[in-house]
């Protein structure tokens, strides 16, 4: 600190909301830097259970202001739901700052993304169908609609009605779908405007001035880096670049105000959607990991796919993101098991010549046909769920925990026992 990012060292999902909930509370500031309202963070507190799909975990606590950073695709329906959700709840979201030049997911992004995943048949990507992909697309193409024209109601106009006319062509006769009336998302979209116009703000300044104020800035990432558009197991990924580097573009600050980059990774490995997964279970033992560890989804409630933690992947993330600690959660869901397995290289058969990686596989070719090596490891039975200190964890979970640090060559911070803001050991 004074500026530390948040990253996913797997497919997402890994429980990065609780780890920043943690850090926000030493925070005053939390930047969310990239993906859209296809990602989901549960926080549990004194005041229940929250589920944010766009605004940054830091909101439930009054000092942090939360930004949503440039990086972001907002859909503003979501994001005046979540803020409908705080307000019934009492929270306040007076600290909340979206970015002028975060872009807008329309309805016309939602309709060709689901468009689109059908048409693709047994091929699909397992798309979340929320339009990130599409508001991207725009975005990269220059066609997109930002924050900040929702501020000038005559600019609006005259880009909806160039984007509206394309998208409805294409929606109609490629997609045989209906189209989007461009005067009811004009009215639609300019009521988003009056609800959302207060809190639009130019967040790279912002960040910059809290930065030279000494304050400490947690920029939290969504999904995770084998979810990267660039590094990830493409096509199987997300639209936005979820790895460490992102938070520099997506925030608005140079490389050189990053501090710290913490990598949070699941105690074992899920993943949702389609897609190579090496280390994944099927049967009784997978299913232990679902029911014992609620692997569904935040944004979608898609049951997850489970497996042994993969140390090819997670060595993988260190080196994209640059790890200087990692955060291991729900390590209290491998209490129960006589034995539990990692992966420590893969297999490869290529014509019937083996060879083996001990790095992830440069193409997505070879990665698909891997097979795991795994390394056996004794398990434990004790409840660890009110476990606050490292040496009162059984020795086999501290020799778990230790054999993940030796591997990735980086110190484990945090551990979480259980989904409570107070349920984790600190190292």
């Amino acid at each position: 600190m004074p500026a530390t990012v948040v990253v996913g060292t797997q497919w997402g999902d890994e429980g990065k909301g609780r780890i920043i909930d943690n850090l926000a509370e030493k925070s005053q500031m939390v930047v969310r830097f990239q993906g859209g309202n296809n990602a989901g963070h549960t926080i549990v507190n004194e005041q229940g259970e929250f589920k944010f799909h766009i605004i940054p975990s830091g909101i439930l606590y009054p000092h942090v202001t939360a930004v949503i950073g440039n990086g972001v695709v907002v859909d503003p329906r979501v994001l005046c739901e979540e803020l409908d959700t705080l307000r019934d709840r009492g929270v306040s979201f007076d600290n909340l700052r979206l970015s002028g030049n975060a872009h807008l997911i329309m309805p016309y992004h939602i309709l060709l993304d689901s468009a689109h995943e059908t048409q693709l048949g047994k091929r699909k990507i397992g798309t979340t169908k929320r339009g990130i992909g599409p508001a991207y697309t725009d975005k990269a193409a220059r066609l997109g609609i930002r924050v900040q024209d929702l501020l000038d109601k005559k600019i609006l106009r005259q880009k909806l009605d160039t984007a509206i006319g394309e998208k409805n062509d294409l929606l109609e006769k490629v997609y045989n779908s209906p189209g989007v009336d461009r005067f009811e998302v004009m009215e639609q979209y300019a009521e988003y405007a009056d609800r959302l116009s207060p809190y639009i703000a130019d967040t790279s300044l912002l960040i910059d001035k809290a930065l030279k104020r000494g304050e400490e800035v947690l920029f939290e990432g969504a999904q995770g880096c084998l979810l990267d558009i660039d590094h990830g197991t493409y096509p199987f990924v997300t639209s936005s670049n979820p790895i460490a580097g992102a938070a520099c573009v997506g925030g608005g600050v140079g490389p050189t105000k990053i501090n710290d980059v913490m990598g949070v990774c699941k105690a074992y490995t899920t993943r949702v959607g389609e897609g190579p997964f090496p280390t994944e279970l099927t049967g009784e033992l997978g299913d232990h990991f679902v029911n014992k560890g609620m692997e569904y989804g935040t944004t979608t409630g898609r049951k997850r796919r489970c497996g042994w933690l993969d140390l090819v992947i997670l060595n993988y993330a260190v080196r994209l993101n640059g790890l200087t600690g990692l955060a291991i959660t729900k390590l209290d869901v491998l209490s129960g098991l006589d034995q539990i397995n990692v992966c420590s290289m893969y297999e490869y058969d290529h014509d019937g010549v083996q060879e083996n990686y001990i790095d992830f596989p440069p193409h997505q070719s070879i990665f698909y046909h891997c097979q795991p090596v795994l390394q056996s490891l004794p398990g434990w039975k004790a409840d660890i769920s009110g476990v606050r200190k490292l040496a009162d964890l059984p020795v086999e979970a501290r020799d778990y925990l230790e054999l993940i640090s030796e591997e990735a060559g980086v110190p484990v911070k945090m551990v979480s026992v259980g989904p409570g803001r107070d349920e984790l050991v600190e190292v």
